[in-house]
């Protein structure tokens, strides 16, 4: 089990599926799963549940995803700000010998220049994007076993760099 871990643009989701390939795991997008299980998209849960129901139901389908067969798992930006969530991932290696949490480092200039004014992506136009980033970096840090650095490189190039840092099973 892999688990990604990052802010948005920092490649979870194209990462995680060169990864798997290379692993011969399967991928899992968190947020696909959410959104095939709600039968609603992430942003209509969120204009009408609101944020914290939104992770809520984000938490339920981390831990299933957790508890079932070894994936490489790309998690949406703010899972780990659910206290339950960021719980589950920290303990994800007892549970799991051999499981990673992989936090995809970016910062903000190089998450903003890689998804540009992507209109699928609501968490853009907030105003205090600084802060969220400042906010959720500690809590990658906190629940990671593995931190590798994405600036300048290619998809597969951070492929590479997680690869060579994980243990040897």
């Amino acid at each position: 089990m892999i688990v990604l871990v990052g802010f948005l643009g920092a490649g979870k989701t194209t990462v995680g599926r060169l990864l798997a390939d290379r692993l011969h795991l399967p991928f899992r997008d968190a947020d696909h799963v959410l959104v095939d299980r709600a039968g609603r998209s992430v942003a209509e849960i969120f204009s009408t549940e609101g944020e914290p129901a939104f992770r809520a139901l984000e938490h339920t389908v981390v831990t299933d995803l957790l508890e079932g067969p070894d994936v490489v798992l790309a998690l949406g930006g703010g899972a780990v700000e659910h206290e339950g969530t960021a719980r589950a991932l920290a303990d994800l290696p007892r549970r799991r010998p051999g499981a990673q949490v992989v936090h995809l480092q970016v910062s903000l200039a190089e998450a903003r220049a890689r998804v540009g004014d992507d209109r699928g992506r609501p968490m853009l136009a907030r105003p205090d994007l600084d802060a969220v980033h400042a906010r959720r970096v500690p809590g990658f840090s906190a629940v990671a076993t593995l931190e590798v650095a994405t600036a300048g490189l290619t998809p597969a190039e951070v492929v590479d760099a997680v690869a060579a840092s994980l243990p040897e099973s």
